[in-house]
């Protein structure tokens, strides 16, 4: 376990908010789209604004992966009260949006709660030989429509972050959120969808609702089913994939039609963006105020009685 400086913390989120687009092919001669709009004031350090700490570890413990180690990043606000149970965001993925600084801001503005932010690296199987590399569990972990991640998280992941940190963090719902980019963000969907007792708050941006591991399924499931108390937030760009799993951007307006349909408290925002986070993370300072808006007011399924 090793503690981290803020510009360390800042070098790793901008690696990280990176990572989407090595998953993304480009077709030659496809024209470039719009690099995306820049992260605003709150997504930089303004001075005087009191800076959490960000911790990284490394856990290799997991029964449900057997075999993974993975990185994690802990991020702790500055002052927060340990004996009270606190508010908590997980992000796959690692490092993410810069959410540390835009963090710092907006809490100290008030206008989110103070919030431990979990950061998690999927799963890597270390290689036999020096001259092997690892293998990554990513798509495993992520991209399958089953309760393991969500189990991951709540039965390994967040009692050893708790335990390990000295962190009290909230098992209350409505104070846990989840957030991802591509493979992650059907991860925090998927979360959320099979464990509404644990995630109630997720950000999706740029998610691979398509024919990987199920995820074009989701859409029609979402339809049948009853309303589950999940707020979501799907951001997407026009110019994201479209391979032999199907157009990502409109398997995204699929998500976000039967959300709508069956009742959800969902919002979107589309862009012209290709398969990256530039869009996700300039918008997820506006993104944190709409998940955690009247907090510590319950989120219900169905809210508007449609």
């Amino acid at each position: 376990m090793r503690r981290r400086t803020r510009a360390q913390g800042l070098i790793a989120v901008a690696v990280m908010t990176a990572v989407p687009a090595l998953y993304a092919t480009q077709q030659s001669g496809t024209p470039q789209a719009p690099p995306g709009p820049p992260p605003g004031p709150d997504s930089q350090v303004q001075p005087g604004t009191p800076a959490g700490e960000v911790i990284k570890g490394e856990f290799d413990r997991s029964r449900i992966y057997p075999g993974t180690w993975r990185e994690y990043w802990v991020y702790v606000p500055q002052g927060l009260d340990r004996s009270k149970p606190a508010p908590v965001m997980v992000f796959q993925d690692g490092l993410q949006y810069n959410a540390p600084v835009v963090f710092d801001n907006l809490i100290n503005r008030k206008e989110i709660p103070p919030i431990v932010g979990v950061f998690v690296m999927h799963g890597r199987v270390k290689a036999p030989t020096s001259d092997a590399l690892d293998r990554m569990n990513r798509s495993v972990e992520y991209d399958s429509v089953s309760g393991d991640y969500a189990s991951f998280l709540l039965d390994e992941m967040l009692p050893f972050v708790a335990k390990t940190h000295g962190l009290n963090l909230s098992t209350d719902p409505n104070d846990r959120a989840i957030a991802g980019n591509s493979s992650g963000a059907i991860a925090a969907f998927a979360a959320a969808w099979q464990r509404p007792d644990a995630f109630r708050r997720v950000f999706s941006a740029i998610g691979t609702y398509v024919g990987l591991r199920g995820g074009n399924e989701l859409p029609l499931m979402i339809r049948k089913t009853e309303p589950k108390p999940i707020r979501i937030f799907i951001q997407d760009g026009r110019n994201d994939l479209d391979n032999y799993t199907g157009s990502w951007f409109i398997a995204n307006q699929d998500m976000v039609s039967a959300l709508e349909f069956a009742g959800y408290d969902v919002r979107h925002e589309w862009g012209d963006g290709e398969h990256n986070s530039r869009h996700a993370t300039a918008i997820f300072p506006d993104v944190l105020r709409w998940l955690w808006r009247d907090y510590a007011a319950p989120i219900k399924a169905n809210p508007e009685g449609k």
